[in-house]
């Protein structure tokens, strides 16, 4: 509550004019899948500024993720770090980045306060952003958030965008899915023995920049026995699919199958991952960066959460497009990303089981 008082001496104002608005910096720098979601704040904030420039202020690690993305006219590298604005030099470096950039509207999807005097210090005459306990003092157009409620944050996101006047039915994250990309992972595919019908398995997950949480990943041998059950009831073939640092993961799952998988680890561009997912039956991942990729790459999605709420980081899409496997759980007010994992979290007591997982995604895929 340190920061409500402060937010009192800032004043706030009304949102400009479209026709003020010619250059606007969007600003999430991390991590994936928040950057993802707030796609669907790109899609409303271009819907209501169609001839304005915008340009995302992203950190390195996610910027693949947008880059190309056709609401964007740029991005903004912000460096390696989750907030490039943490610290008064962090403050002061990245607000003269955002003057140089000669914007008239800055939309922030970031709580903290320290990027809460950047923005402000920026100059921009209009500041629109999240906030959160008195921590969006620096944005003179707020949209409020409160902790204590779960609610999505693509939706929060989208909150950002209502306060400027813009709409946000219809509006959902989106990453592109080019035509190369899409030929090259067929032909990958291909080389693999993999023509048909195939579903892409991910269980890794909950590493980034931002948070270390390996506690998101429903156990390996949980996957194992979902992949067989999926090969045996639909006759597919399954791609396991990590990172660089995931092949050990996936060398687990495979080895506790029974039936043959197909591995990808490391050798996937995001752009051809995003592919990947839009060509597969389903995609089935924890919560994750990479599962809210998929979705919205238009795949079909399951996503298993464990010690986060799917009312606020389920996948946000279109009806029928994905669902949320999760057994409820007490979990802290504010989500992961202020409390962390849950103390003692363990997933064979806390978490859904195996033959709930199996049930829900064989009726998902083939219903």
């Amino acid at each position: 509550m340190v920061y409500t008082p402060l937010a009192a001496l800032f004043p706030t104002g009304d949102p400009p004019p479209v026709e003020a608005v010619n250059r606007v910096v969007l600003i999430r720098p991390c991590c994936i899948g928040d950057v993802v979601m707030a796609t669907a704040a790109l899609d409303a904030l271009r819907r209501l500024y169609p001839k304005a420039s915008i340009t995302w202020a992203v950190g390195g690690w996610s910027r693949r993720v947008v880059e190309g993305h056709n609401h964007l006219d740029a991005v903004q590298d912000t460096g390696p770090a989750a907030n490039p604005a943490r610290g008064p030099r962090g403050v002061w470096a990245f607000a003269r980045s955002l003057r140089a950039g000669d914007y008239d509207l800055a939309v922030s999807l970031v709580r903290s306060p320290w990027m809460s005097a950047a923005v402000w210090l920026s100059g921009i005459r209009y500041r629109a952003g999240l906030d959160s306990l008195g921590r969006g003092f620096g944005y003179n157009i707020r949209a409020t958030v409160d902790p204590a409620h779960p609610r999505h944050e693509a939706q929060i996101y989208l909150d950002v965008i209502a306060r400027l006047g813009g709409h946000e039915a219809d509006c959902y994250p989106t990453v592109p899915v080019r035509v190369d990309d899409v030929a090259s992972v067929r032909e990958l595919l291909a080389a693999r023995g993999v023509s048909g019908d195939y579903v892409v398995i991910n269980p890794n997950g909950g590493n980034n920049p931002g948070m270390m949480m390996d506690a998101k990943r429903w156990p390996p041998p949980h996957f194992a026995a979902l992949a067989d059950a999926l090969v045996a009831a639909l006759g597919v073939k399954i791609v396991l699919l990590g990172g660089p640092d995931d092949t050990r993961t996936l060398d687990t799952v495979q080895a506790a199958m029974q039936a043959e998988a197909v591995p990808f680890s490391g050798v996937l561009t995001f752009q051809q991952i995003a592919a990947l997912a839009q060509g597969s039956r389903a995609y089935v991942g924890n919560d994750t960066g990479l599962t809210h990729m998929a979705a919205a790459a238009g795949a079909r999605t399951a996503m298993i959460l464990g010690p986060s709420d799917p009312a606020r980081y389920g996948p946000f899409t279109p009806p029928g497009q994905s669902i949320a496997l999760w057994q409820p759980v007490e979990l802290g007010m504010g989500g992961v990303g202020v409390t962390g994992t849950p103390q003692h979290w363990d997933w064979a007591r806390d978490g859904i089981g195996v033959d709930a997982v199996i049930e829900a995604v064989t009726a998902f895929i083939n219903p």
